[in-house]
């Protein structure tokens, strides 16, 4: 290797090239770990509030949330500790050098996480010399200036929940299922300043080592810089804009940074925050490039002008945010919002299309995004030839816990690669804490009592599989199903849905009139047809293939699905696949029957959720936008 690189040197002093062009033949590698949600499990407190906390052993005592918090929520709160831990383990296995947290890397922006955090990747970056750099998400900071925090569901050590707040008169303990509140002032929420000033060696400010950085609000050129002047321009009092909403200026720290040779990384801060009515405080973000495209046009010129840059001086650019800049529901976006309502799903985080036109106009061919924990790939081509993808990385705290990795092999090719956290060492530490937790809620008589069986997992992944299945269960049923579309599936086998399927409008209306969607499908299990055996047969499946399964398996693989994108595909079996893809066909061809509206709307949403762009390997033309063809 060194004999090679040295004839390489030697080639180009001969020929008269330039030797910095060489670090173009070399291999880069960038980890992008999206929506960690860090929080420090085992901080350091006062005897106060230590003393009250669940002791694991040997006196070793945790701040963790309650499961039941956990299985009501859309992310974990405890375990993502072990899982960031793993992935950054996992990323020095693979010589990866430099990673990217695409927002939401913090639960909230206590000071409590944020130093927490900033200790472990400082221990990484000395031990192992990484290079981190950060973009801000909606949980990071939840206000522009900072604000009271705290929960209620933290775990006491008698298994009831515990409330700790930062500040007095902030909460009012149910005696029966909480212990009496605490107050710890470490809990309060971070505001920008804080934040990044915590977190000042993560690509935030500019180094000394980094080749270039720059902020949509400095004025030097690639050829005047120094790292003098983008030491001044990192100054947070000089990153700011002026917000005629609220006749205030609020801080943005976008910031473009080369860290090796060759490589641009934009880091943009969509981040919107609205102020309230009163213009006492803002809203929270968590709308992104539609509200930026509204309020934050500054920032799209100034991306501009880095993407012809990078265009002219020959650099690879890779942008990232919290926020995808695509469509991530693979096309289904309509279909979801006609079958569960316009406001469900985070409908209203979906980009307009405009957005995803916007920036591919601009020349960016690649976004890495979060926010919506999810794995994902989208892919816009505009009116004018230009191809934008997002890659959308799934969360270190959900199901499928993954992270993506993207390698510059070939001068125009980016291969991804998706890395699936199945092993986190440590991950049940507090299962016997969640016992004690459960016993409690099971004396007290508790109406939304998780499974105990979440504590039998194995490992991570199935820990997260457990995590989904618990939430569909406990929340996503009631809050985005309807009882109809509901009662249609849940109780059904994957047979009787197909015989439903299969009949006419006459049949329902003469032999199964009746207003009951149970009884429907109960009665449809007598009834056959003739084709239905034939047409397995062709498709290589048995009447076993349908009757092993029931609608709450689908809808579970719906949401597996939806998360995982092709990572699923890989979990599900093969012969449930070609089963869902039977009864969608099924299900669309008989238009005649108006009952099967709504499953006919979830069927398709499957389709389009098992076949959409590659999101697990594939490769990026950088050059030319799109995905890499061999």
């Amino acid at each position: 290797m060194v004999k090679n690189l040295i004839c390489l040197i030697l080639v180009s002093l001969l020929l008269g090239c330039k030797t910095e062009h060489l670090a173009q033949t070399d291999e880069i590698k960038i980890a992008f770990m999206a929506d960690v949600h860090f929080a420090d499990v085992f901080p350091n407190l006062e005897e106060e509030i230590f003393n009250i906390l669940p002791n694991i052993k040997n006196n070793k005592r945790a701040l963790i949330r309650t499961m039941k918090a956990q299985l009501h929520s859309t992310r974990l709160f405890n375990e993502n500790y072990f899982a960031l831990i793993a992935a950054l383990d996992d990323a020095v296995k693979r010589e990866i050098k430099i990673i990217v947290f695409p927002g939401d890397f913090s639960d909230d922006g206590q000071p409590l996480n944020i130093k927490g955090l900033n200790k472990i990747l400082n221990t990484y970056a000395k031990n192992y010399g990484l290079s981190f750099f950060f973009i801000n998400g909606n949980h990071d900071p939840t206000r522009p200036f900072g604000d009271d925090g705290g929960k209620q569901d933290f775990l006491g050590n008698n298994g009831k929940a515990q409330p700790i707040m930062s500040k007095e008169g902030m909460f009012n303990s149910n005696s029966e299922f909480e212990n009496p509140g605490l107050v710890l002032e470490d809990l309060e929420e971070w505001g920008y300043q804080e934040i990044v000033g915590e977190l000042a060696n993560h690509g935030f400010f500019a180094k000394e080592e980094y080749i270039y950085w720059a902020t949509p609000f400095s004025t030097y050129t690639y050829e005047e810089y120094n790292f003098r002047k983008a030491s001044e321009a990192s100054a947070l009092d000089d990153r700011i804009f002026y917000f005629k909403e609220s006749s205030t200026v609020l801080p943005d720290v976008s910031y473009l940074v080369e860290p090796v040779e060759d490589l641009w990384l934009l880091a943009l801060d969509a981040n919107v925050y609205l102020p309230k009515e009163d213009k006492s405080s803002f809203s929270a973000a968590g709308i992104g490039y539609n509200e930026v495209l509204k309020h934050k046009k500054y920032l799209l010129e100034w991306t501009q002008k880095v993407v012809q840059q990078a265009n002219k001086l020959g650099k690879i650019l890779i942008a990232f945010s919290h926020y995808p800049m695509v469509e991530f529901n693979d096309g289904a976006s309509e279909d979801l919002k006609n079958l569960f309502g316009v406001d469900a799903f985070q409908a209203h985080r979906i980009p307009n299309k405009i957005v995803g036109e916007t920036f591919a106009n601009m020349g960016l061919k690649l976004h890495v995004a979060g926010h919506m924990h999810l794995n994902d790939t989208g892919l816009i081509t505009t009116k004018n030839g230009h191809t934008l993808v997002n890659i959308q990385t799934p969360s270190l705290a959900g199901y499928i816990p993954a992270y993506k990795v993207i390698t510059r092999k070939k001068q125009n090719r980016l291969d991804v690669q998706t890395i699936v956290l199945d092993t986190v060492p440590g991950f049940d530490s507090f299962f016997t804490l969640y016992e004690k937790e459960h016993e409690f809620l099971k004396v007290n008589g508790d109406k939304q009592l998780w499974n105990k069986e979440i504590l039998l997992s194995k490992n991570y992944l199935e820990f997260t599989e457990w995590h989904l299945k618990e939430l569909i269960r406990l929340r996503f049923l009631s809050t985005d199903w309807s009882k109809e579309l509901t009662e249609l599936v849940i109780n059904s086998t994957g047979w009787e849905l197909l015989l439903l399927s299969n009949l006419k409008r006459e049949m329902l209306e003469s032999e199964l009139d009746t207003n009951e969607i149970g009884s429907l499908v109960f009665n449809s299990s007598e009834i056959t047809s003739e084709n239905i055996e034939e047409e397995l047969q062709k498709e290589g499946l048995t009447k076993d293939d349908f009757i092993n399964w029931k609608g709450e398996d689908l809808i579970f693989d719906f949401y597996r699905f939806r998360n995982g994108d092709q990572l699923a595909l890989h979990l599900v079996d093969a012969r449930r696949i070609k089963a869902y893809e039977m009864l969608a066909n099924a299900v669309n061809e008989n238009t005649q029957n108006e009952r099967l509206t709504s499953l006919r709307y979830l069927m398709i949403i499957v389709l389009k959720q098992m076949h959409g762009e590659p999101s697990v390997n594939f490769s990026i033309d950088i050059e030319n936008g799109g995905f890499y063809k061999n």
